[in-house]
């Protein structure tokens, strides 16, 4: 049977345990800090990275700023005497339309003329409508004119399409329009705009590129002309 221990051997017992779990707990914080230390050392490293990267990416946006600027300032003098050689050519193709409007108002002035070619645009307004009953907007002042060309124009048209077609004057144009005639169908689905003013319109879209060539040359930078 064993003995009890006495007070001296439960006390050396006692310091060993405290002993042990003192030891133990020292490992603990020691395993504890060198992991922080290997995390600390990741995070800053990590950081460092992150802060190298934002500076190189500062000094490139610099970089570029500064290169787009010095293109900027290179080009700008160009730019202002290109832009200015742009603008004496517009007025210069101002001129010439204007000069063209100024015919069209001679032949809005010229009532045999204009009646041929308000026929001329009435029947062609007519075969594109194609409907039984039209409505020919003129200007007021050249109603009487419209409902003649409008008459000769509805019987060139039943020649061509063996239809007859009834058609109404209406001068509901402003006076200062170049003249012409806008057609709009019984239905009201189609309106078709013969308007000296819109077929000047379209020939000096339509005919620009052509004139720019001739008064100007051919621009060496363009590569589509269809």
């Amino acid at each position: 049977m064993s003995r009890a221990m006495n007070d001296e051997e439960v006390l050396n017992e006692m310091n060993k345990m405290v002993a042990f779990i003192k030891q133990e707990a020292m490992e603990k914080a020691r395993e504890i800090r060198v992991k922080a230390d290997e995390e600390f050392a990741i995070e800053k490293a990590k950081l460092v990275k992150q802060e190298q990267q934002a500076i190189d990416a500062q000094y490139e946006k610099k970089r570029k700023g500064a290169e787009v600027s010095q293109k900027i300032a290179q080009s700008t003098l160009t730019n202002k005497s290109r832009l200015k050689l742009l603008h004496r050519r517009e007025e210069h193709l101002q001129e010439l339309f204007s000069s063209t409007r100024t015919l069209a108002l001679q032949l809005a002035k010229d009532d045999s003329r204009y009646v041929q070619f308000l026929e001329g645009v009435i029947v062609q307004g007519f075969l594109q409508v194609y409907e039984s009953t039209v409505t020919v907007h003129c200007r007021n002042r050249d109603v009487q004119l419209a409902e003649q060309a409008a008459t000769s124009a509805a019987n060139t048209f039943k020649e061509l399409s063996g239809r007859d077609i009834k058609f109404e004057v209406d001068g509901s144009l402003g006076n200062d329009s170049a003249g012409g005639v806008k057609l709009v169908s019984g239905s009201r689905r189609i309106t078709l705009d013969n308007t000296l003013d819109e077929r000047l319109h379209l020939l000096e879209d339509r005919m620009l590129p052509e004139i720019r060539t001739d008064l100007f040359g051919a621009n060496s930078n363009r590569k589509f002309y269809n």
